[in-house]
């Protein structure tokens, strides 16, 4: 979904709709902010108008309809007005690559290039063990990151120990 509302409103639509109960994932990163000359460190969406929700289309239309400024994203290309969807399976293995690190390196599909695409490979063992992907390859980072990409939004890097790394 989108939220069109601006990126320093008080409350925007993922937390509205978070203390509501539904399931609410937003990309994260941490941004310095100067507020009377304290640097203040605060967790700001990455993408400021993209946020995925778990539901069924009634339930979230309800919300839809008190929340002017939130919007379904739809499929470029397809039928009109058909509704981006991804699957529970690829959110829950984004969602959980994610979460095993504190700053995972998120890019927009237009920033990442061929260049920087690496060589296939599977985790064997630890917290991303089933995995498979790229490598990013950047000059200059000796860390391994692999890269875990959902559809057309958005990709992450997380960080791999090279010892559980295999080629493809």
């Amino acid at each position: 979904m989108r939220d069109l509302k601006r990126s320093n409103a008080k409350n925007p639509a993922w937390r509205v709709l978070a203390d509501k109960g539904f399931e609410i994932f937003t990309p994260m990163r941490e941004r310095l902010r100067d507020i009377s000359g304290k640097k203040i460190r605060e967790r700001v969406p990455v993408i400021p108008d993209l946020l995925f929700v778990k539901s069924v289309a009634g339930a979230i239309d309800d919300e839809l309809l008190k929340i002017p400024t939130l919007q379904y994203r739809f499929v470029k290309g397809a039928p009109y007005r058909t509704p981006m969807v991804v699957p529970d399976a690829d959110m829950e293995r984004f969602i959980a690559a994610v979460s095993t690190v504190d700053n995972p390196v998120y890019y927009l599909p237009s920033e990442l290039t061929a260049d920087m695409c690496g060589r296939w490979v599977r985790i064997v063992d630890g917290p991303l063990a089933g995995y498979e992907g790229r490598l990013l390859k950047v000059r200059g980072i000796t860390k391994r990151k692999l890269l875990i990409s959902l559809r057309d939004f958005v990709t992450a890097a997380v960080e791999v120990d090279k010892n559980y790394i295999q080629f493809i």
